[in-house]
């Protein structure tokens, strides 16, 4: 039983160390593509589509946990952690600033932004989402609520809160303040790669020819028509 125990130990390692070797040997080299997209505008359905169209994508809980860095506007770890996939998505890059120190930090790549039909169905998709993870009864969440939520470790989505946005203590959901901070984020990109038109693809991954856009945009073949749904509820995630 020792020997079969040992034998199966080490064909697990040598499978994992031969993945680690396949990983490595796909990402060197290759060109980084970036979702820029807030949150909440499909950037889960354009993740599944990358996986499916064979690019390595990056561990999304390792790069959550560089937002701190993100916050002292230090780029090192994440800079670093880019090293280890072709394709990332939401935090921290789906926030102001890291788009200009991964491109300038990584000549050559591509940047996806992810876009909803309008910023009101950005900001009802938020809200409806951070209700039914964090409110009570399916309200808002409130500044308690949020210091008292669990995602990696108590008190998180409050520090997320407090760390991305501007809004009032006591309105922390305030629809004119957060829709303008999306706005402005869109707004931003697009004139930073104004002169750039081949460097930065817009679309909205409900848009039927969206999937279609994307594959011309990697210059790589179609799997599919029209981009995977991962939450029927909201159709974008």
């Amino acid at each position: 039983m020792d020997l079969i125990r040992t034998a199966k130990k080490a064909l697990k390692f040598s499978y994992l160390h031969a993945r680690r070797l396949k990983i490595q040997y796909q990402v060197k080299g290759n060109t980084k593509i970036f979702c820029i997209g807030a949150n909440k505008t499909g950037t889960t359905s354009l993740k599944k589509a990358m996986d499916e169209l064979g690019f390595v994508v990056g561990a999304q809980i390792t790069a959550e946990n560089l937002v701190d860095d993100w916050a002292q506007r230090d780029f090192r770890r994440i800079i670093k952690y880019c090293k280890s996939a072709e394709f990332f998505q939401d935090a921290p890059f789906s926030f102001e600033f890291t788009y200009i120190v991964m491109d300038h930090a990584f000549p050559g790549s591509k940047f996806i932004l992810t876009e909803r039909d309008s910023p009101e169905q950005w900001y009802n998709s938020v809200v409806r989402f951070h209700s039914k993870m964090w409110g009570k009864d399916g309200n808002l969440p409130t500044k308690k609520n949020l210091q008292e939520a669990k995602y990696i470790y108590k008190g998180r989505p409050w520090h997320m809160n407090r760390m991305l946005n501007t809004t009032p203590e006591d309105d922390i959901y305030n629809k004119e303040i957060l829709m303008q901070r999306y706005i402005d984020h869109n707004k931003s990109i697009k004139y930073y790669f104004r002169h750039r038109p081949g460097d930065l693809l817009v679309i909205n991954v409900a848009d039927d020819d969206s999937y279609t856009k994307l594959c011309e945009f990697l210059g790589v073949e179609r799997k599919r028509d029209t981009f995977p749904w991962l939450n029927q509820t909201d159709k974008t995630t």
